[in-house]
């Protein structure tokens, strides 16, 4: 890993209306502007609207889902058309191409019918609303995908979401990178070195649990080997980091130039990441001096750990966080 933060551009699936495009039932859109704004400068959008590419149109009646028996069906909400065999049909279909694009994540609309993925409401027998639902694309794309970061934009408006989503996609860039062609035990050793603090700060046994595997790759099966390792790392990193996680990976990181510091050095060092703990300072703030740190001292180690830029800067994402 280099010094500076990863830019490489990567491919994420996207709510077509959520960029902009006017695709709402009442030809409006619902632009979101850190997705077009701020993300969109290293991300490579693949827009999706089921609704419209499923072919109903636009304009077109509003619809919902309702329960029907032990299932639930989209339906227009005054005629009560049933739309469902199509909108499953399309996003099976969909989703496979989707698939061989190797997508590093999605954000999907939330509270839509066709892509909310939580908390989509459902009109029971009643007709009363219920906010237990998932979209039927939405359904379709995390069942077929279930290691690809997923996120609703409404809960990208939240600081720890956000980091922990845009976290995830530039990972599973680097995984789908590292396990696409001839991969050789050397290369899986020396990535999960870059990603151990990471993955320690998410989730200490599976990042146990995943040293045990890497020791013993030449001894498992490759696709089992593969297949268990991606599933497992976005398993941890889909846990989304506390202050306290964080504090002490980062008192973990001061550990490894304890000699080399001065007096002043380690007290300010230890009092930032107090102050990070207690809610006082972002988290930028340590990990900008153990960065420095690293440079000043030269911990190769600490330099290569993916902790300390997990994605662009420019994104100053741990800005508040």
């Amino acid at each position: 890993m280099s010094e500076s933060s990863p830019t490489v551009t990567l491919r994420v699936g996207v709510s077509s209306c959520l960029l902009g495009q006017k695709v709402r039932y009442d030809r409006g859109h619902k632009r979101d502007r850190f997705l077009s704004d701020e993300l969109g400068p290293f991300v490579d959008w693949v827009p999706v609207c089921p609704e419209v590419e499923s072919g109903l149109g636009l304009p077109r009646p509003t619809m919902h889902l309702a329960k029907n028996g032990d299932s639930v069906v989209l339906i227009e909400t005054k005629s009560g058309l049933d739309h469902t065999r199509t909108m499953k049909a399309f996003a099976r279909r969909r989703v496979r191409e989707l698939r061989e694009l190797n997508l590093s994540g999605y954000v999907l609309k939330k509270d839509s019918p066709s892509c909310g993925m939580t908390r989509v409401k459902v009109r029971n027998e009643k007709g009363m609303p219920d906010r237990n639902g998932v979209g039927v694309f939405a359904a379709i794309l995390l069942q077929a995908l279930p290691n690809l970061p997923i996120e609703e934009e409404g809960r990208l408006h939240d600081a720890r979401l956000r980091e922990n989503f845009i976290e995830r996609i530039f990972a599973f860039q680097r995984l789908n990178m590292l396990f696409t062609g001839g991969w050789t035990r050397q290369q899986v050793v020396a990535f999960h070195t870059a990603h151990k603090l990471q993955l320690m700060a998410h989730s200490t046994k599976i990042y146990r649990d995943l040293g045990q595997r890497v020791a013993a790759v030449k001894d498992l099966p490759r696709t089992e080997f593969r297949d268990r390792y991606i599933g497992d790392f976005m398993t941890a990193l889909s846990k989304v980091v506390s202050p306290g996680r964080n504090t002490n990976v980062l008192q973990h990181c001061a550990g490894y130039f304890k000699k080399q510091l001065t007096f002043g050095e380690r007290a300010e060092l230890t009092d930032l990441i107090h102050d990070y703990r207690k809610g006082l300072v972002p988290l930028v703030v340590p990990l900008t001096l153990i960065r420095h740190f690293a440079r000043l001292y030269d911990i190769d180690y600490l330099k290569g750990q993916y902790f300390l830029d997990p994605h662009p800067r420019e994104l100053m994402l741990r800005n508040h966080v």
